[in-house]
């Protein structure tokens, strides 16, 4: 979002990489044009084309004769020339694609109507711009309150004000004609400028307002399409669309635009299908069309007295029974003529060995096999009864009320001898201890302190 009153940078500066819109992926405005033609030099001695297009708020856009030497770049302001007073725009094309969209707006380039640009904004214009932006949807809201006092069956959709602050645009949507005096002149006195009400369409409105349509892209009408066809439900049916309001009507209340985008290649391959309105005469009875694939190119059929049956046939062969029946023949049955579709049934991936990994609970399993392999060297308990309740808390700490270890010396810790049988000895188990017999490790004791010792000797 460039700015906040605009959807794309529109105030002076353009949105996205911050290049200006030299990208062409983070457009000015609205309706943006990508210029393929920049960067190209000129032929030696030729001058660019002297007439830029700038744009304006949404999707307005007019064209400017820039006749001084100084350069524009594309998302850079300029104050132009306006019915009276200035106003001030962002330059979104230069150079000779404008001459391509002069020729489908059906203008002459040299054309004394087109307007001049008149300098590049000071700070003092653009703050006052950026004002005027700041009071438009104020002005929007009051004025729909006015329209609505005075019983007027309109809807005021969004209000421009000149950069100068001399005048406002206000356009409206309405089905029938307005007399809108009135509300011009309370209008005029309310906010104290020039005021011109401009009519558009529902489409239309919908390119100024913007949005998401229900393909999750932004609307044509905002970012591409000019031209404004009728849509008509007819090509809905050509496309085998079911006719439900919701679906097929766009933001704008309208029939969506795009139902015209295919309906030409639909109309193409539609004329080698025959009329569903003939029935196919077999020996079995009459058959009714029920529906057609375009895309497979079959239809289906069906006999009156037996409904709930389909009977595929390709196009071809559609035409031949058409033909038999013409000649006065009837085939036996239709499914002789009928079509095999054969359908693609979709195959699991096989992920067994992807990874190496089978199943989502492998680590569970792990965890219970470490498990039981950890209890291999726990004690068991006693056959003849159960152990005694062990003193100190120990686990395979010797017992130290036992007989025999009051009197040993202390020294530094020992390694803990490993556990190498089940802890069945009955002796151990009847002194509290660990799970054996402690070993005799007199050889590792360290060397007795001899001159503590000398009166023993």
């Amino acid at each position: 979002m460039g700015c906040g009153n605009c959807s794309s940078g529109g105030c002076g500066s353009s949105a996205g990489c911050g290049s200006n819109g030299s990208c062409g992926t983070c457009g000015v405005g609205k309706l943006d044009v990508f210029n393929w033609l920049a960067g190209m030099e000129l032929p030696y001695g030729q001058r660019s084309f002297n007439v830029i297009e700038v744009s304006f708020k949404n999707t307005r856009k007019e064209y400017f004769r820039h006749t001084d030497n100084w350069e524009l770049a594309k998302g850079e302001p300029v104050v132009v020339e306006a019915a009276s007073g200035y106003d001030i725009g962002v330059v979104s094309l230069t150079g000779e694609l404008v001459k391509f969209q002069l020729q489908k707006r059906n203008l002459n380039p040299e054309s004394k109507d087109i307007k001049r640009v008149l300098r590049k904004p000071s700070q003092e214009d653009l703050d006052k711009w950026h004002e005027a932006r700041g009071l438009e949807h104020e002005t929007m809201l009051r004025s729909r309150l006015i329209s609505q006092e005075l019983k007027l069956s309109m809807k005021i959709s969004d209000v421009e004000y000149q950069a100068d602050r001399s005048k406002a645009t206000f356009f409206y949507t309405a089905d029938d004609r307005v007399d809108f005096r009135e509300l011009i002149r309370v209008l005029a006195e309310q906010f104290k400028l020039r005021i011109e009400m401009r009519q558009i369409g529902a489409r239309q409105e919908a390119g100024r307002l913007g949005g998401i349509g229900s393909c999750g892209r932004e609307l044509c009408c905002s970012t591409w399409l000019t031209d404004f066809r009728s849509v008509s439900t007819s090509a809905a049916r050509y496309q085998q669309l079911s006719i439900n309001p919701l679906k097929l009507a766009g933001q704008c209340g309208k029939l969506k635009c795009c139902l015209n985008y295919e309906l030409d290649s639909y109309v193409d391959a539609i004329k080698a299908f025959p009329d569903t309105n003939i029935k196919l005469e077999t020996g079995q009875g009459r058959a009714y069309h029920q529906k057609s694939d375009i895309f497979k190119g079959v239809m289906w059929y069906n006999y009156a007295d037996d409904p709930a049956k389909f009977f595929c046939l390709s196009v071809e062969r559609v035409h031949v029974i058409i033909d038999m029946n013409k000649k006065g023949e009837k085939p036996a049955d239709l499914k002789d003529y009928e079509e095999v579709i054969e359908t693609a049934v979709d195959k699991e991936p096989d992920i067994e060995n992807v990874v190496g990994q089978d199943s989502l609970t492998r680590f569970d399993k792990e965890n219970k096999k470490r498990k039981k392999g950890g209890n291999k060297g726990k004690r068991k308990p006693n056959q003849q009864g159960k152990p005694k309740a062990r003193q100190g808390g120990g686990g395979n700490k010797p017992n130290k009320g036992a007989e025999g270890n009051s009197n040993k010396p202390k020294g530094p810790k020992k390694p803990r001898p490993k556990n190498q049988g089940s802890g069945n000895n009955p002796k151990a188990a009847s002194g509290g201890g660990g799970n054996k017999k402690r070993p005799n490790n007199n050889r590792n004791r360290p060397p007795r302190n001899k001159s503590g010792n000398n009166n023993n000797v």
